[in-house]
């Protein structure tokens, strides 16, 4: 009992940072595994170790933490892009295709469930999903050294481009995950290629034309 109570000191004695973080890996496990509905502010709460009452302090209402589990599954995280080596494209984008899968594969019910929200109409999740497009845009202009590209060379329709790639992504991800037509290894040369191909054939083509 007295190593349980040390434990739960060191826990409320966290970082406002880490604990807030803590509570969203709760949120972000009960809510893949159970779906939205089944699960209660109390439930994660009580798995996190904290009062509910702190939960509603740094999200609000359930509503709002699922809005930002949903947020932080779906937007790719610094980290993909971050450190990257000074080679290739097709090297640099292969390392972030490799860190994104596995933060999928980590987080695999949670993904499933945030890529389904897609087509449901709600307004706040379209803004989510719009934004994560635009953060994943940037991202994979970052790794393929293409920042840089002027507004008058096409800079738009590029974008564009990824924007419909990451749609894609999202499908494929199904057949990895869900139907198990494609492995790990398929899909990160799947992805790694199309963008690739994407980005120095069908870009050039479509801004040439």
């Amino acid at each position: 009992m007295a190593a349980k109570a040390q434990a739960t000191t060191r826990r409320r004695r966290m970082e406002p940072d880490a604990r807030r973080a803590e509570i969203l890996a709760v949120a972000r496990r009960r809510f893949g595994s159970t779906g939205y509905a089944s699960v209660s502010i109390s439930d994660i709460a009580a798995e996190a170790g904290v009062a509910r009452a702190l939960v509603n302090h740094y999200f609000g209402d359930k509503r709002r933490l699922y809005l930002e589990v949903v947020r932080q599954m779906m937007v790719i995280p610094a980290s993909v892009s971050q450190r990257l080596p000074r080679t290739t494209a097709e090297e640099r984008l292969g390392v972030c295709v490799d860190r994104w899968l596995e933060v999928v594969e980590r987080n695999r019910d949670m993904w499933l469930a945030a890529i389904g929200m897609d087509s449901l109409g709600d307004p706040e999740i379209d803004r989510i999903m719009l934004e994560a497009d635009e953060i994943a845009t940037d991202r994979i202009l970052e790794a393929a050294m293409m920042t840089d590209i002027a507004e008058d060379a096409g800079r738009d329709k590029l974008r564009a481009m990824i924007r419909a790639h990451s749609a894609m992504l999202k499908s494929a991800s199904r057949e990895w995950l869900e139907r198990d037509t494609l492995t790990r290894d398929d899909l990160h040369v799947f992805l790694t290629r199309t963008v690739l191909h994407l980005l120095h054939t069908v870009f050039p083509a479509v801004r040439d034309a």
